[in-house]
């Protein structure tokens, strides 16, 4: 039964993930005249030049990445991807090519594009799953050099295909819109992926840490890590709190310190992802499985 969950769960993701990035190509990129980078932008090329399907073209120029990026993804995972990469490619040729495409302006077409293509890798990354292309590449990249970013590792990998765009659309504006569409879907595939897990460290200076500690687990159920301190202007001894928590309770443990003790110094900062018990799992945050 369990299986079964974790299979629909993964379904019910590439149906939304096929639906975003078919919208993103098939109802804003066709046919605004760019490429917006990876082979779906060749892709897109090939069926400018040659009439060929967008989808399909995109499943074969992915056998030889699916080869060489083996090694260091794993089987597991590119067979999560292949059936991503079917789901995809069937949103792409038999359900979104009877859905009228956007004929509007071409910068807004570009940058919902972008936005509809990183909303749909951002989906796939987060169940360890992708929509194959150059995903294959800057998957590979970032298993070997994981402190680098998903978004500027997909931007580099990209501008070499989105450049083959000016000599095709016959306009320097193809290179243009295609930037434009390549750095909003790496803006919104790192917000996105950060964004999930994102949260406040709470750091609090006070002369009743025990208290302190014991107020802010009763205000949001979080606890704290306490270490002594020496206040270096009064020589009078304190405690420095470390507290994790969403920035919905930010506020509630903020009030909380300051009802126990209103002479208490406190930090709020932002912290990008946050793991460990009452937050993401470390096993399922990964984009590899």
């Amino acid at each position: 039964m369990k299986r079964f969950r974790v299979w629909a769960m993964n379904f019910l993701v590439d149906c939304i993930s096929g639906a975003l990035y078919a919208t993103g190509i098939d109802t804003f990129a066709k046919m605004a005249g760019f490429a917006p980078g990876g082979l779906s932008g060749l892709a897109l090329i090939a069926n400018h030049l040659w009439g060929l399907s967008i989808g399909l073209t995109v499943l074969v120029l992915n056998v030889p990445l699916m080869l060489v990026s083996y090694r260091f993804l794993g089987l597991r995972f590119l067979k999560k991807t292949l059936g991503s990469m079917i789901v995809c490619t069937l949103f792409l040729d038999v359900v979104f090519v009877r859905v009228p495409p956007y004929t509007g302006n071409r910068l807004l077409a570009a940058l919902y594009s972008g936005v509809f293509l990183g909303l749909a890798l951002a989906l796939l990354y987060r169940r360890g799953s992708s929509s194959g292309g150059t995903d294959f590449l800057t998957l590979s990249i970032k298993a070997r050099h994981p402190h680098l970013s998903v978004g500027a590792v997909t931007m580099t990998v990209d501008v070499i295909i989105i450049l083959l765009g000016w000599p095709v659309f016959g306009s320097v504006d193809a290179v243009l819109y295609g930037l434009i569409a390549t750095a909003a879907t790496s803006l919104v595939i790192d917000k996105a992926l950060r964004g999930a897990g994102a949260g406040r460290l709470i750091l609090v200076i006070t002369a009743k840490g025990p208290l302190v500690a014991r107020h802010i687990n009763q205000a949001c159920g979080r606890g704290s890590t306490m270490c002594p301190a020496v206040g270096c202007y009064t020589g009078e001894a304190r405690q420095i709190l470390f507290c994790a928590c969403s920035r919905v309770e930010a506020y509630k443990i903020r009030t909380a310190v300051h009802h126990i003790d209103a002479e208490a110094f406190v930090m709020i900062a932002d912290t990008n992802e946050v793991f460990g018990n009452g937050f993401a799992d470390p096993s399922g945050s990964s984009f590899l499985p």
